[in-house]
């Protein structure tokens, strides 16, 4: 059974920092990925802590994105700060997580976060566009936690 550190081999974790890279080229929205082995209570509460934790949260224009995912409990969950959860459909998060489901069921881990991740990239740019002065306001590399 995989944990939070072995979920993803050296190159898929390579290739969900750079679909983030990718997703944030042309948006000033900010994407991480929180993975951590279990969620002891209500996924929702733990990730919108994370969210807070990471500083998402603080992001200029409140437009920070959280994918969260608890290995060992197969539990995941998505929130997004104000800035975007006020212009998306209302509909726009889960299926996003339906979308990243279907390849976790097939145990496909990295596939379900890249696909997500890029989802959620072409949604930032369509309401964040890029800005010429923008800065990268979270790192892009994935937080691990093994609890």
């Amino acid at each position: 059974m995989p944990n939070a550190i072995t979920i993803l081999n050296r190159e898929e974790d390579r290739r969900i920092v750079e679909a983030i890279k990718q997703a944030e080229l042309n948006t000033s929205g900010e994407i991480k990925v929180r993975i951590e082995n279990h969620c002891k209570g209500d996924v929702e509460e733990r990730c919108l802590f994370v969210f807070n934790m990471l500083r998402l949260n603080k992001t200029k224009l409140r437009n920070g994105v959280l994918i969260y995912l608890a290995v060992k409990d197969h539990k995941f969950a998505i929130v997004g700060d104000e800035g975007i959860n006020k212009v998306v459909e209302a509909d726009f998060w889960n299926d996003m997580k339906d979308l990243m489901l279907s390849h976790f069921k097939e145990g496909r881990f990295a596939d379900g976060l890249e696909q997500g991740i890029m989802r959620c990239g072409e949604k930032l740019k369509t309401y964040f566009p890029y800005q010429s002065d923008d800065i990268n306001e979270i790192p892009d590399d994935i937080s691990y936690e093994n609890n």
